[in-house]
């Protein structure tokens, strides 16, 4: 059986109705919870209610710090909207969506020079609701359920300047973050116009992928074309793909529903642009962190940061103190706000948490440890306070050195921008944690690339990747 609705076993049946009981309790806060939905998250675990139940609540964590429910209100910033390829355009012969991913004209240090990879992430997370906004529009026009999509990479002009390490790693976490938010989406993923450089491609992606979504990838020869519709209809398929769809003013590549992306400005670069608003910085050693600690005083305060690294990316989380008066690793703190990695070294990473009451909207900075160079980090801390009264805070600053931890270093200042410091009866704190990130055993460029003559033996898939499913 299918694990679909209408193609279940007894077994799998039995297996969806106790799924639904055990996440009754998160099942509110999702905006169409109906069996289709349930059974995208068993089908991605086998039917394993323990794996399944983990994955959906680790989905709703998720949501709420992409902010999911709100996210196709958001604007990606004007970089993003101006120069990152890709779009959607109309439906295959089942009525799914189709997805274009315009892989050549991408300018990937354009990108990363001028948006942050959270913006990125976002910008990719926004696009996925789109497509699922899209599937239920689709489902009440037809009067049946469509839940997955079509995606058609055209990857012509891919080049080793797609390759640049920051880049494959924010493709990668995309991947990663697909797999496990939007599982049992995709119907196809069609590669037309291959390189010969594809297959590397694809073996930095091939880790991030699940085996299903492996046997989805499809590879079309020079025949594309004819493929392409096969599976959508001429009138669904951009004349620039081999259909006849074009915009209203005759342009066949429909640029008004797909953008071609391009070349990103020097001038829109923002790292060199705010280089000198930062008043604190820190010399991070390899295998360090640094915390900053604040204590938050009423509700309604807004914690904000601004940090900029140099040499390389950083981690950045924000944690809860458990315990007052006394130092403590982020894994012993309450998390607020999750670590992740940054590429301040690229462009400044800023951000804020409004403190809904005092002691709990409150903000912990971490950096993930994985570096062999010194950074520079620059940080410019704010605490704003949601009422009229004045906010007071206390910075504290410490370097820990974790293959010594019996040695460590403290140290407490007073910025000068800030009011005299008085400790406060409050027992909530925020602490600020980071910690330089920089893996220097890969190389940023990929130096090592096969010869194009042997690229394509790095394929080892039992699938038949290079053939559509008939």
């Amino acid at each position: 059986m299918s694990g679909r609705v209408g193609d279940l076993s007894p077994k799998q049946a039995e297996a969806l109705a106790k799924f639904r009981e055990n996440v009754q309790d998160v099942l509110p806060a999702l905006p169409n919870p109906d069996d289709y939905f349930l059974l995208r998250w068993l089908r991605a675990r086998s039917f394993d209610l323990q794996k399944s139940e983990a994955m959906l609540r680790k989905y709703m964590e998720f949501r709420k710090t992409m902010d999911i429910n709100h996210i196709l209100d958001w604007q990606p910033p004007e970089v993003i909207q101006k120069y990152m390829p890709g779009g959607l355009c109309g439906y295959d012969r089942d009525g799914c969506p189709v997805w274009y991913d315009i892989i050549g004209p991408l300018d990937p240090k354009g990108l990363l020079f001028s948006v942050t990879k959270q913006d990125l992430l976002k910008t990719k997370m926004r696009d996925c609701e789109r497509i699922l906004h899209e599937c239920d529009l689709q489902t009440e026009r037809l009067g049946r359920k469509i839940e997955t999509i079509v995606m058609i990479f055209d990857c012509e002009g891919l080049g080793l300047k797609h390759f640049w390490k920051p880049v494959v790693e924010v493709y990668q976490e995309f991947f990663g973050l697909l797999e496990e938010n939007y599982p049992e989406t995709l119907k196809f993923m069609l590669i037309i116009k291959a390189t010969k450089l594809f297959p590397v491609g694809y073996n930095l992606m091939k880790p991030f992928l699940s085996e299903d979504t492996r046997r989805k990838i499809v590879v079309l020869g020079k025949s594309w074309k004819e493929e392409l519709l096969k599976l959508i209809s001429p009138e669904e398929l951009p004349a620039h793909f081999g259909g006849t769809l074009t915009d209203p003013d005759g342009n066949p590549k429909c640029l008004t529903k797909i953008n071609y992306g391009g070349e990103i400005p020097k001038s829109m670069y923002v790292r060199d642009q705010v280089k000198t608003q930062y008043e604190h910085s820190v010399q991070i050693s390899r295998g360090s962190s640094h915390q900053v600690e604040y204590e938050i005083l009423f509700p309604g305060c807004v914690l904000r940061w601004q940090f900029l690294s140099d040499g390389g990316d950083i981690g950045f989380g924000v944690f809860l103190k458990t315990k007052m008066g006394e130092r403590q690793r982020a894994g012993e703190m309450t998390e607020v706000l999750s670590s992740q990695r940054y590429n301040a070294h690229m462009v400044p990473e800023d951000g804020s948490l409004t403190c809904a009451e005092a002691g709990v909207c409150v903000e912990v900075m971490r950096c993930h440890n994985h570096c062999s160079h010194c950074q520079w980090l620059q940080l410019k801390p704010g605490l704003d306070p949601g009422q009229e009264r004045g906010s007071v805070y206390r910075l504290c600053s410490a370097v820990r050195v974790p293959r010594e931890r019996e040695k460590m270093s403290c140290a407490s200042t007073t910025p000068t921008a800030l009011s005299t410091p008085r400790r406060s009866a409050s027992p909530w704190r925020c602490c600020y944690q980071t910690k330089a990130c920089r893996n220097t055993r890969r190389s940023s460029r990929l130096s090592r690339l096969p010869s194009p003559k042997h690229t394509h033996s790095l394929l080892r898939e039992p699938h038949p990747l290079f053939s559509l499913h008939a």
